[in-house]
């Protein structure tokens, strides 16, 4: 399948952040925050132990996993059934493939949320023969119900709600696995994973068949790698795949903002005055759903061209500081850090809430507001009320995102399937999208469930435009956005 080489971006003033040790602050400092609430009817576990000081077992006694309470298999068996049924194309995919076992010898270590989606992801990956270990990408996000469900099923999983940030890395470690088991492969989001094994496992990373990507956060970071000459394998970037950034960061995103401040917050958004971070994809889809609802919008951007299409979607493009001292609720949808920082939420008015929809809570100056003169209440799962001296208030939420489709997982198993026995062994050691042929493919097996029937080019018209009547159908360089973006963060 043709391929796009993504150029060498530099990142002047993020290279050495890569080369640092890795830390999580964001997890250690936000410890009252430490209830998913995508998982909270499925975890009715009052132990606060932490599950690392127990003897795990399954049904078949003492296992290679280490999660909360194993007994809740059969609910998150029943949780991941449920996301099997609004993930159609993805259980084609591993009907149509699973009889070939394509991944038959792939060792995946992988490091993402740990929900009925992802489940359903790592169940098909086993389906079509790899062997599987995984991690949590996110402490807040876990459910503990899916993950019992996962090992009951034989996946061997090192995560639970709530991790405290030794326990994170811990997990991680445990996850990889080198003294009885060794993967050849790794499917990660944020970099947590790739930068584990990159520092303390470098021969074993040397030796990886490829890494597969889908977060702009750990994209960064393996261009960081890729500049400095130590990217040694391969490495997926399905993050800026089309079918990724046009429907789960848009459409997914605009259902999963609402839903989620709804949840947590009981608020009305009419006439409430909100300003989105980031006009991204993200971005957009948060928007979208905030000015259907009555919200006033503004849009913070960096990039003239997210903020002239801001403008002509009808939202005021503005400075933070220009307006922080107005406005209800800040989301923050960039994937850099320190956006929101301690000099905005001192101007900020009682009551306004503060949540983020990108990959952590980086981009929310969580270090500044632990000063010795603010108290925290933890009031709901993910909601802190952060208290100045004066008595004012600034509601904080941990990330609110919680739904997502098929398309990212089914780019991730295409990835796999179509590169793992050969592509990657031929291809440099560098960033690479997927293919738009692989982009088309997995939007086409979403069209059934729409009863949508594709239109076909005549051969006179294929060849008048100069491409197959069967596609692509678009050039590999087409994208959602410029690839450029990336050394203006």
């Amino acid at each position: 399948f043709p391929f796009m080489i993504l150029q060498q971006i530099p990142f002047t003033g993020q290279k050495q952040e890569f080369n640092r040790p890795p830390t999580r602050t964001v997890r250690s400092m936000s410890q009252s925050s430490t209830d998913s609430f995508a998982s909270v009817h499925s975890d009715t576990s009052d132990d606060e132990s932490s599950p690392r000081d127990k003897l795990q077992k399954s049904t078949k006694g003492p296992s290679d996993f280490c999660i909360k309470n194993i007994s809740q298999a059969d609910f998150g068996r029943k949780e991941i059934e449920m996301a099997e049924q609004e993930m159609p194309a993805l259980m084609n995919l591993r009907k149509r493939a699973g009889g070939e076992k394509p991944l038959a010898g792939a060792k995946v270590v992988g490091c993402t949320h740990i929900t009925a989606q992802t489940a359903v992801l790592i169940e098909t990956l086993a389906a079509l023969g790899a062997q599987c270990r995984w991690a949590a990408c996110n402490i807040f996000s876990t459910q503990n119900a899916v993950a019992a469900a996962l090992v009951k099923a034989g996946i061997s999983v090192f995560a639970w709600r709530g991790e405290s940030e030794d326990e994170f890395w811990w997990c991680i470690d445990h996850c990889v696995g080198t003294e009885t088991w060794q993967p050849n492969m790794v499917l990660d989001d944020g970099g947590d994973l790739t930068d584990w094994i990159y520092k303390k496992y470098p021969e074993l990373f040397k030796n990886l068949k490829g890494v597969v990507e889908e977060s702009i956060t750990g994209i960064y970071r393996l261009y960081q790698l890729s500049k400095a000459g130590r990217l040694s394998v391969p490495a997926m970037n399905v993050n800026d795949s089309v079918t990724k950034q046009k429907f789960d960061n848009l459409y997914f995103c605009k259902e999963s903002v609402l839903e989620g401040l709804k949840r947590t917050t009981d608020i009305m958004f009419g006439g409430k005055q909100v300003v989105v971070c980031g006009y991204g994809e993200v971005g957009k889809g948060c928007c979208a759903a905030l000015k259907a609802l009555g919200a006033i919008v503004y849009v913070t951007e960096v990039d003239p061209i997210c903020a002239l299409q801001a403008c002509m979607d009808g939202f005021r493009v503005i400075k933070l500081s220009e307006i922080v001292r107005h406005i209800d609720m800040v989301i923050t949808c960039t994937g850099i850090k320190n956006v929101v920082m301690r000099e905005h939420l001192d101007k900020m008015k009682n009551g306004c809430i503060v949540c983020n929809m990108g990959h952590s809570s980086s981009e929310i100056d969580l270090a500044g507001l632990r000063s010795l003169d603010l108290k925290w209440v933890h009031v709901r799962p993910r909601v802190d009320h952060v208290i100045w001296p004066d008595g004012k208030r600034i509601v904080l939420l941990a990330e609110v995102r919680i739904l997502c489709s098929s398309n990212e997982p089914e780019n991730h198993i295409k990835c796999f399937i179509d590169h793992y026995n050969f592509i990657l062994r031929k291809l440099r050691c560098d960033n690479l999208c997927v293919s738009i042929f692989s982009d088309e493919y997995v939007a086409s097996l979403h069209l059934p469930i729409f009863d949508a029937h594709l239109t076909e080019l005549s051969d006179d018209q294929a060849k008048y435009m100069g491409i197959s009547k069967h596609g692509p159908f678009k050039p590999n360089y087409y994208r959602h956005k410029l690839l450029s973006h990336i050394d203006k963060h």
